[in-house]
C-alpha cells in the first residue's frame, strides 16, 4: 500500500494516500481484527438461530489456519467459549479431543502475540489426553483411542491428508476458515473444476460435511456449489464475500475518510500530523460502522430466508428481470435454472442462504448505480446520509466540507441502496417498481417516507437488541411483519402522496397523525376489535419480548390507516381522532376488517397475484376512506362519533344490505378465488357511490 500509495503521489494522482487502504498511515486489518469480527457477526447469527449464545457457551470448532494468521488468529479469540478441537495450516495438525476452553483461550491468545508463531509453539501440557501436534510431512500419524473416539473411527492410523479430510468432516458446532485454498466443493464439481491443485487432496464435498455452521473468513474455502450443496442439508452458511465483508468495508471507509481529510490537508485547515492523529482515534468509530453493515447484511439474508419457501417466484421474477437486463449470468453465479425453481416450490423449498447472498450482492450493485442520480443526491433528506455515512468525529467538526466530498454522490447512492436492501429484502424495489411503475428514485424517496412515519429504523434497533433474549423466530416474525407493514405503506405512498411535497414534508404531515393515533388507538376501536390486538401483543409478551416492543408490531397492521386519516382529517378540517373514530368502528360495523383478513391470506401462485391481491388491498382500503369521508360529510352538525354512525347505517340499511349477505357468502368457505375478491368489491364501490349520491 505505501508503495502504491507513494506513486499515487509521484503522479499527482488526485487521491493522493488514500490511493490504497491500509499501509503505515491507514487502518491495520490485524490489529484491528476486523475481517474477522465481521465474520463472527455472521456466526453468531446462526449460532442464535440455533438458540445457542457462542459468547458465553462452549461450542465445539475446527479450523483452517493458525493463530499467526489475521482471519483465524482473530477469530479464536472472539469468543472464550470457543472449543478447538482441531485445526491444520500448511505444516501441522492440531488435534485436542476434549480442549479445557479458558486455558486453551489463553494459550491461543500467546501465540496470536508471539511474531511468527506455528502449532508448533502451542504448549502441549495444554493439550487434553490422546491429543497432540503432528506434521503434514508424515508418512502416517498413529491414532489415539481418544482422536479414534473424536473422528468416530476404528482405525489406528492415518495418512496426514486423510486425518484432515476427517477434521473437516467432523461433527461440530462450528467450521472456521481463516485459511488458504479451497477445501469444499460439490459432489458434482470435479478437482480439476476447481482449480486449487495443491488442495486436491484434501479436499472433500458440501454433502459430507457435519459442522452444524460455517464462517468464511477466508476468501474461496468453499466453491459456490460446495455451499449450496451443504446448505441444502442443513448446514447454516452465507457464502466468503458475505462473511469476509468487514476488510472490504474498512477501506472503503478509510480511502472516504482519506479523501476528505486530504482536502482539508490541502486547503490549509489541518496539518499531515493532525489528520493521521484523527485517522488513528476513529479506529473505534470506522470499526462499528462496519461491524453494523455486517450485521445487518446476515441479518437482511436471515429475514429473506424466514419465509424462504414462500418467496421463490418474486426472487425468481427478480433473477429474470436481471437476466433481461444483462445484469446477471445465471450459470456464471450457479443460480438455479426455472426448472429447478419450479422443482423447489413444488417441493416446499426456497433458495439458500448462500444463493440469496448472491442475488442480496446483486441488489445492491444495481441499485448502487440506478440511485447515483440528482433525484436521490440532491433530495436534502437522502442527502443526510452523506454526513451520517462518517464518524461522529468528522460530521461534528466538518460537515459542511463533507457536502463537498468528491464521492459525494456515490457514497449517497451508496448508503441509500443498502438501506433498502439490508431494511427490506433483496427484490424490494424491483417488486415496488413492477406493482407501480415507478422509478427506482421514487421508490427509495417513499421508502424513506414509510419508514420514517412508522417509525421503522428504532423499532428494528429494538428488536435487534433483543438478541440472545428471544427466541431467534420470534425475532424473524417481529422483523418479517414489519417489513411488510412498511412494503405496505411504501407502495400507498407511491400511488397517493401529494407529489408537489419533498420527503420532509411528508414525513411532517404524516408522522404526528401515526403517534397520535399510536397513543390513543384503543379508544377509537370496537372493543371486540381492542381484544384482538390485546391478545396478539400478550402472545407476543409472553414470547419475552418487551410490552412497548409487541405493541409496536401488534398495532402496525391498524396503525398502516393513519395515512388515510391524516388525508381525511385535512380535507373535512376535522380532529384525526374523530376522524379515526368513524373510521375504525366503520371498518368493525361492516365487516370491513375481516375482509381484509381474507384479502391478506389469499394464497397466490405467480406474480399476476400477487399484483392482483396488492390490489384488492389497496381497494378495499380506498372503499373504506370514501366511506368514511361520506359519513363525515353528511353527518357534520351531529353529535359522538356511535350516533352518527349508528344514524348513517339506519339510513342506508337497505344498500348495505347486499354487503352484508355478500359477506355471509363467503363466510360459508374458508378457501377463496380471487373473482369473488373482485365482485365484493365492485359491489362496495357501487355502496360507497350510492351512499354518496343519496348524501
Amino acid at each position: 500500500s505505501d508503495i502504491a500509495n507513494e506513486i499515487s503521489h509521484e503522479y499527482g494522482h488526485w487521491l493522493g494516500d488514500a490511493f490504497a487502504s491500509g499501509g503505515s498511515v491507514g487502518y491495520d486489518h490485524k490489529k484491528m481484527g476486523i475481517t474477522a469480527r465481521g465474520a463472527w457477526e455472521s456466526v453468531k447469527r446462526h449460532f442464535r438461530e440455533l438458540e445457542i449464545n457462542c459468547q458465553t457457551t462452549d461450542f465445539t470448532c475446527v479450523g483452517i489456519g493458525d493463530m499467526a494468521g489475521d482471519v483465524f488468529g482473530n477469530g479464536m479469540l472472539l469468543s472464550e467459549h470457543t472449543q478447538l478441537v482441531g485445526a491444520f495450516n500448511h505444516m501441522h495438525i492440531f488435534i485436542d479431543p476434549t480442549p479445557d476452553a479458558a486455558s486453551t483461550f489463553a494459550e491461543r491468545k500467546r501465540l496470536f502475540e508471539l511474531p511468527g508463531s506455528s502449532w508448533d509453539d502451542y504448549n502441549r501440557d495444554l493439550i487434553s489426553q490422546g491429543g497432540g501436534i503432528f506434521l503434514r510431512s508424515a508418512k502416517s500419524i498413529k491414532l489415539s483411542p481418544q482422536i479414534q473416539t473424536l473422528l468416530g473411527t476404528d482405525k489406528v492410523s492415518m495418512a496426514p491428508n486423510e486425518l484432515i479430510k476427517a477434521l473437516l468432516c467432523l461433527n461440530v458446532d462450528l467450521l472456521w476458515n481463516g485459511g488458504i485454498g479451497t477445501y469444499v466443493k460439490s459432489h458434482k464439481e470435479s478437482d480439476g473444476e476447481v482449480g486449487d491443485r495443491s488442495n486436491d487432496a484434501l479436499r472433500v464435498n458440501g454433502r459430507d460435511l457435519r459442522a452444524r455452521i460455517v464462517g468464511e473468513g477466508g476468501n474461496l474455502g468453499f466453491t459456490q456449489l460446495g455451499r449450496i450443496e451443504y446448505a441444502s442439508q442443513g448446514g447454516h452458511i452465507n457464502t466468503d464475500f458475505t462473511d469476509n465483508v468487514g476488510g472490504v468495508d474498512c477501506s472503503d471507509n478509510e480511502v472516504n475518510i482519506k479523501i476528505l481529510l486530504n482536502q482539508l490537508v490541502a486547503a490549509g485547515d489541518l496539518t499531515l500530523k493532525q489528520r493521521n492523529q484523527m485517522l488513528y482515534e476513529m479506529t473505534d468509530a470506522v470499526a462499528e460502522i462496519v461491524l453494523t453493515n455486517a450485521y445487518r447484511q446476515s441479518q437482511s439474508i436471515s429475514v429473506t430466508s424466514f419465509r424462504a419457501a414462500d418467496q421463490v417466484k418474486e426472487q425468481q421474477r427478480f433473477i429474470q428481470g436481471l437476466e433481461r437486463e444483462g445484469k446477471l449470468d445465471r450459470a456464471l453465479e450457479f443460480l438455479p435454472s426455472d426448472e429447478e425453481l419450479s422443482e423447489r416450490m413444488a417441493a416446499g423449498q426456497g433458495l439458500t442462504r448462500p444463493e440469496l447472498a448472491v442475488l442480496v450482492a446483486y441488489g445492491k450493485m444495481v441499485l448502487k448505480e440506478q440511485l447515483n442520480c440528482p433525484e436521490i443526491t440532491d433530495e436534502p433528506f437522502l442527502a443526510r446520509m452523506l454526513v451520517t455515512s462518517f464518524p461522529e468525529q468528522l460530521q461534528q467538526r466538518f460537515g459542511e466540507a463533507l457536502a463537498q466530498h468528491p464521492l459525494r454522490g456515490e457514497i449517497i447512492a451508496t448508503r441509500v441502496a443498502n438501506m433498502l436492501v439490508n431494511d427490506m429484502g433483496l427484490n424490494f424495489a424491483t417488486r415496488m417498481k413492477d406493482e407501480t411503475g415507478a422509478s427506482v428514485a421514487e421508490v427509495a424517496a417513499c421508502f424513506a417516507m414509510a419508514r420514517e412515519v412508522f417509525g421503522f429504523d428504532p423499532l428494528w434497533r429494538d428488536i435487534e437488541s433483543l438478541d440472545n433474549q428471544v427466541s431467534a423466530e420470534t425475532q424473524l416474525e417481529l422483523m418479517f411483519a414489519s417489513r411488510r407493514i412498511v412494503r405496505r405503506a411504501t407502495r400507498w405512498f407511491l400511488r397517493a402522496r401529494n407529489r408537489s411535497w419533498s420527503i420532509s414534508e411528508n414525513i411532517a404531515f404524516f408522522r404526528p397523525a401515526f403517534e397520535t393515533l399510536g397513543e390513543h388507538l384503543y379508544e377509537v376501536m370496537e372493543e371486540s376489535e381492542v381484544a384482538e390486538h390485546r391478545h396478539a401483543v400478550e402472545v407476543l409478551v409472553a414470547k419475552q419480548v418487551p410490552e412497548h416492543i409487541a405493541r409496536q408490531v401488534a398495532h402496525m397492521s391498524s396503525l398502516f390507516s393513519a395515512l388515510d386519516l391524516a388525508q381525511i382529517a385535512a380535507d373535512q378540517h376535522s380532529d384525526i381522532l374523530r376522524v379515526a373514530n368513524v373510521y375504525y368502528r366503520l371498518g368493525a360495523k361492516l365487516d370491513l376488517h375481516w375482509f381484509l383478513d381474507q384479502v391478506n391470506h389469499q394464497p397466490v401462485g405467480n406474480h399476476w397475484q400477487a399484483m392482483a391481491r396488492a390490489s384488492f388491498r389497496e381497494d378495499l382500503d380506498w372503499q373504506q376512506r370514501s366511506l368514511t369521508s361520506v359519513v363525515l360529510e353528511g353527518c357534520k352538525d351531529q353529535g359522538e362519533c356511535d350516533t352518527i354512525l349508528a344514524s348513517w347505517i339506519a339510513e342506508h340499511e337497505q344498500l348495505l344490505s347486499r354487503w352484508t349477505h355478500m359477506l355471509a357468502d363467503f363466510k360459508t368457505t374458508s378457501t377463496h378465488e380471487f373473482a369473488k375478491f373482485s365482485v365484493a368489491l365492485r359491489e362496495l364501490n357501487l355502496l360507497q357511490l350510492n351512499c354518496r349520491a343519496s348524501a
